[in-house]
């Protein structure tokens, strides 16, 4: 029987234009909060916000990943 092809590996190009990618919206975010009225920045530094917003897309992935059909 023969194999049903699969779609080749991502590359080390393809792994550092991502990585540089996430460098640089995490850069715009920090940025982004920097222009905010400090009310605004008080709740998201004294806040669970950056928690929340990692277990969310935590449970995004994992819920992707798990309805993936299986090779």
């Amino acid at each position: 029987m023969a194999e049903p092809e699969s779609a080749p590996a991502p590359g080390w190009r393809e792994v550092l234009v991502i990585a540089g990618l996430l460098v640089g919206l995490v850069f715009a975010v920090q940025v982004g909060t920097s222009l905010l009225p400090p009310s605004i920045q008080s709740v998201v530094f004294h806040s669970p916000l950056a928690i929340v917003v990692l277990a969310v897309g935590t449970i995004i992935l994992l819920i992707r990943i798990a309805r993936r059909p299986s090779a």
